[in-house]
């Protein structure tokens, strides 16, 4: 699975270097310009998940976030923010010429003047060290993971931060990561979890699935709603991308053919807990379509058949 992950993620755009800098104002800069907006919309849709949860035990449940970068998912969650607004306070002139340091001193304080109105404690898992070290550095995460489980094995310490967890989500991870970073983490846990995925459209979940039902859990895919994550970023990602999906026999129409990356959200728990209260019935959506978004490569019929257009 890891080599398929691979070769399709081929055809997406590479952000490597935005999860270099000590502070997220490039992680902002660079996705903001691409209309990024899956923390936003995939909120909603945590909290009512992460509400049942608290119902269903009575406790506030723990948060691993796989994959969580700079903490956004946290900031969403965890105070009345949006991804939307944090890119305007880093896009400010004031801000874009103060040290990383300065900045990390300021977001510390930012963040403490908010009531926390979250459901749960984070904590967080990535790869890139500047950007759990910022996360946990001004508050979003109680705790920070650095490590890549895809090559790696789960330190001793890094288990005992993992073993309380009561949810995992992922945002954009799957993908980059495969069951093998999900088999680690289940392996360092005390108890099965929810685990709250939200997967683009062309990287199949099955063995991820499969993963997950030998451990004890059920998936549920939540039909008759897709999740925007953000615009294609030019026409080879556009068009590398619709043709993977219909490989995979997914249908783009309305969907990435109008210019848009699209996420399901999957949702792994145990069976009882599945029975009790499905996915279906847990959850209301808004998929962020009414969202104003810039241009978008779409196809156009034109005098030579088929072609890539960029539609304002």
């Amino acid at each position: 699975m890891r080599t398929e992950f691979s070769r399709i993620n081929q055809s997406k755009a590479i952000f490597d270097d935005i999860y270099a800098s000590d502070d997220p104002r490039a992680y902002f800069s660079v996705l903001g310009d691409l209309d990024y907006m899956i923390p936003d919309v995939a909120e909603p849709v945590v909290r009512q998940i992460l509400a049942a949860k608290t119902s269903a035990t009575g406790l506030k449940p723990v948060v691993l976030d796989v994959g969580c970068s700079y903490g956004i998912n946290a900031a969403a969650h965890r105070f009345p923010l949006t991804f939307g607004g944090l890119r305007h306070r880093y896009a400010r002139r004031e801000m874009r010429a103060i040290s990383s340091e300065t900045l990390v001193r300021l977001d510390r304080n930012f963040y403490a003047a908010w009531p926390d109105v979250g459901l749960a404690r984070f904590i967080g898992l990535d790869v890139s060290a500047p950007a759990i070290n910022y996360a946990a550095g001004v508050g979003l995460l109680e705790q920070g993971i650095v490590a890549d489980l895809e090559k790696e094995t789960l330190s001793t310490d890094s288990a005992r931060i993992i073993r309380s967890t009561d949810v995992i989500m992922s945002t954009g991870c799957i993908g980059y990561v495969t069951e093998k970073t999900f088999s680690k983490i289940l392996d360092a846990m005390e108890k099965r979890p929810w685990i709250i995925s939200f997967v683009l459209r062309m990287f199949p979940f099955d063995s991820l699935a499969a993963t997950f039902a030998k451990r004890g859990l059920v998936t549920e895919r939540l039909t008759g709603a897709t999740f925007i994550q953000r615009r294609f970023r030019d026409a080879e990602e556009f068009e590398s991308c619709l043709a993977i999906l219909a490989t995979l026999g997914v249908d783009a129409a309305g969907l990435e053919s109008e210019g848009l990356f699209h996420a399901d959200l999957i949702l792994s728990r145990p069976e009882a807990d599945a029975r009790a209260n499905p996915l279906e019935n847990m959850v209301t959506v808004a998929s962020g379509r009414g969202r104003p978004i810039g241009p978008r490569y779409v196809h156009i019929d034109g005098n030579e058949g088929l072609q890539v257009a960029l539609e304002p």
